[in-house]
Parts: C-alpha cells; sequence; structure tokens
C-alpha cells in the first residue's frame, strides 16, 4: 500500500500544542493549593496523551488496526484524517475537518476556555475582596472552572478520541466531582450561612433553564 503523507513522528508538535494548551489553560486557572495542582495535573496528563497519538505514535490506531483494515479496506491509517476515528466509524467522506462533530468540538473548546478566563476574571476579584463569587458563572453554576475542564476535554474527544482519553475521561469526572464536593465544604467553613443559601440557589454543574435566582442571603454584600 502506497501511504500518503505520515502524520506522526512529528515530536516537536507534541510538545508544542501541549505546552500551548497547558500553559494557556493555566494561565486562567491559577493553581494555588495541592488540591488545585492534583486537577490541573490530571488535565495536563490528558493533554499530552492527545497529542502524543494525534502527532507522535498513534496507539489507538495500531491497537485497532486490525478491526480497522476488515471494516474499512483500503483505509489508510498513517495519514491524518484517519486519526479523526469519528468521522471514519461514522462513514463520514470528505475532510473530517469539516465534519458536524469536529466543528461541534471546537464550539465546546472555544466555549470552554471562555468559561474558565471569565471564572477565574470573577473569582480574582472575589478574593481579592475576601468575599463569595456569586457574579458572572458563578451566578448560574457553582463550579464553573470544572465545568470548563469538562467542555474543554469533551471538545477533544469529539475531534480525537483515543483509547487512553476516552479511559481518563470518566476518571477526571470523578475528580472533579470529588474536588468540588471538598471546596464546597472549605467555603461552608469561610462563609457559612451565606455560602449554603447561594448552594441552595445555584447548581453545582449544569445550569438550571433561564436564569438562576440567588436568595436575599446568597446576594453579594454592598
Amino acid at each position: 500500500m502506497n501511504h500518503g503523507e505520515t502524520a506522526y513522528g512529528l515530536w516537536s508538535l507534541v510538545a508544542l500544542n501541549s505546552t500551548v494548551f497547558i500553559l494557556f489553560a493555566f494561565s486562567f486557572f491559577k493553581p494555588a493549593t495541592a488540591r488545585d495542582w492534583r486537577s490541573f495535573g490530571a488535565f495536563s496528563a490528558f493533554i499530552v496523551a492527545l497529542f502524543v497519538e494525534m502527532y507522535g505514535f498513534p496507539l489507538t490506531i495500531y491497537l485497532m488496526s486490525g478491526w480497522l483494515a476488515t471494516r474499512f479496506p483500503g483505509l489508510d491509517l498513517l495519514t491524518h484524517d484517519s486519526g479523526h476515528l469519528w468521522s471514519t466509524l461514522l462513514g463520514e467522506t470528505g475532510d473530517p475537518h469539516f465534519g458536524v462533530l469536529h466543528i461541534a468540538s471546537y464550539v465546546f473548546l472555544g466555549y470552554g476556555f471562555y468559561l474558565l478566563s471569565s471564572a477565574w476574571h470573577v473569582l480574582y476579584h472575589a478574593q481579592r475582596q475576601h468575599s463569595l463569587a456569586t457574579t458572572g458563572p458563578y451566578a448560574r453554576v457553582r463550579h464553573p472552572q470544572y465545568l470548563a475542564f469538562v467542555l474543554i476535554l469533551l471538545g477533544f474527544l469529539l475531534q480525537w478520541p483515543t483509547l487512553l482519553t476516552l479511559l481518563m475521561f470518566p476518571v477526571l469526572l470523578v475528580m472533579y466531582r470529588r474536588l468540588a464536593i471538598t471546596e464546597e465544604k472549605n467555603m461552608h467553613k469561610q462563609f457559612g450561612e451565606t455560602y449554603d443559601a447561594y448552594a441552595q440557589s445555584i447548581p453545582r454543574f449544569i445550569p438550571r433553564l433561564g436564569k438562576a435566582r440567588l436568595t436575599a442571603d446568597a446576594e453579594p454584600k454592598k
């Protein structure tokens, strides 16, 4: 079989892309505690694993090569397009970069990084004022930064699924949930009934339809 231009063994691209996305997320998340570093470290491991398979060594393609060759005869497994497994499995034709799932992945990624940035801006000012963050994205969900990470991870999974990142994703979901619960306990100790009122009004991760309303006890004091 004559292969097209291979997209693998490009370790400089692995390092470059991993560094760019990790530093970009770091600039907004600003991990400070050991808990923050654990969650950010897990996110970083996901990013590295993703780009290693995207540009370095296609472990998922290698492990599935026998089945893929049987199911899709004539498929050139060493091209970049073949790495977009959702497109291949769904039988899509043409450039996978213009597929519905790939375009959806950009929506998830773009909104995820936007939410991460917006949440950090609100949290930064709240911490400087020693107050509870209840405005911006915090008026819709209690943990917008963790939600942002989940959206980013989903975006990457829609764009380039791998066995390792698919296995890591539910582990990260459990980790973020546990971290959120721990963070809520700390907020209760710090803000008491004010935080309890806020938590009763605002959902943890999934925003309600319509505009959430804070109770009077959870409104920021002026």
